[in-house]
């Protein structure tokens, strides 16, 4: 099939009544040129198609506007939805977004190590990834981290998980249950240590002792194991989860014990995923702002790149969304 042709810089300038220089000047985002001219060649540029050649501008600028991304897998639900909101922030700002996942190597340094090869202007990390970064992160290629504790070294975008937790674990409280189980996270995932502090936090303030929580590793076939250890505890009344798919596993557990949610166990899950409405019954949870988050990563890696200046970190919070479960 044959290749479209490309549109040129002087069929634009054409199109916009202007001379090449300044659909030059556009495009390589120069101050000199005047408001009203600029929308007018962006205007052209968006009728006929064009786009920057990115090698010929990375030669005059020193940007290719390229953005690495690096997970440990694309197979979790929270990191696939992070990859399409930084894929479509990239694209609405005109930057390729180049995808790394590390699989079982773990093997960030390499990775940071083939992103600069590939002349990416910086990496934005997600999730379980974030702690191999903060062991190797490179001075030399601007990062964006979601999902850490703070580092001088990089921009960390987070979604206040404790805070989120605490929510769930009060509104569980202030309807009667005399204690809060936790359904958590894998050890050594940063949200989930934050969600968990969030659950025992809450409970502490009301003079709750805190009981062992139960680990599952985000999928629904742990969370289905650890309810079938959950479901027969008659001190079992309220659950909070660290994520909708352990949740969804817990639901079956329950459902195949003769336990009813909420009537027995009330269940609140965390992300708010895009099923979780149609779950049986229709699951309580902590919404996390994915599209969000992938917005702020990526604003916050360009303003790094065409600024050359550090990005204070920003936490987002979360919201509370109440249903049938819980």
């Amino acid at each position: 099939m044959p290749q479209p042709k490309r549109v040129s810089m002087a069929t634009v300038a054409a199109r916009a009544g202007v001379s090449s220089q300044t659909v030059s000047r556009v495009a390589n985002d120069s101050p000199r040129v005047d408001p009203a001219t600029r929308a007018r060649v962006e205007q052209a540029m968006a009728e006929l198609g064009y786009r920057p050649h990115r090698a010929a501008r990375a030669l005059r600028t020193g940007r290719t506007q390229t953005i690495g991304l690096v997970a440990q897998t694309l197979a979790t639900v929270g990191n696939s939805r992070m990859l399409q909101a930084v894929a479509d922030a990239a694209a609405a700002r005109g930057y390729a977004l180049t995808v790394v996942t590390l699989g079982a190597s773990a093997d960030i340094a390499e990775a940071f190590d083939w992103l600069r090869e590939q002349g990416a202007d910086g990496a934005i990390v997600l999730n379980e990834a974030t702690a191999l970064a903060r062991d190797a992160a490179p001075g030399d290629l601007r990062l964006v981290v979601v999902d850490s504790p703070p580092d001088e070294r990089f921009t960390v975008i987070a979604t206040d998980h404790a805070a989120g937790c605490r929510a769930a674990t009060e509104h569980l409280l202030a309807q009667g249950h005399p204690v809060v189980h936790h359904l958590a996270g894998p050890a050594g995932s940063f949200a989930a240590s934050e969600r968990e502090r969030g659950w025992q936090e809450a409970l502490a303030a009301a003079g709750i002792r805190p009981p062992e929580p139960f680990r599952g590793d985000w999928s629904s076939r742990s969370g289905h194991e650890q309810g079938l250890l959950l479901r027969d505890d008659p001190s079992l009344s309220a659950v909070v989860c660290a994520n909708d798919q352990m949740a969804l596993g817990l639901l079956r557990a329950l459902a195949d014990a003769g336990r009813r949610v909420p009537e027995d166990v009330a269940v609140i899950g965390f992300d708010d995923v895009a099923d979780a409405a149609e779950f049986r019954p229709p699951l309580s949870t902590v919404r996390q702002d994915f599209d969000a988050l992938g917005e702020r990563a990526v604003e916050a890696m360009v303003a790094m790149v065409e600024a050359a200046a550090p990005v204070d970190d920003i936490r987002l919070a979360p919201a509370l969304v109440l249903r049938a479960s819980g």
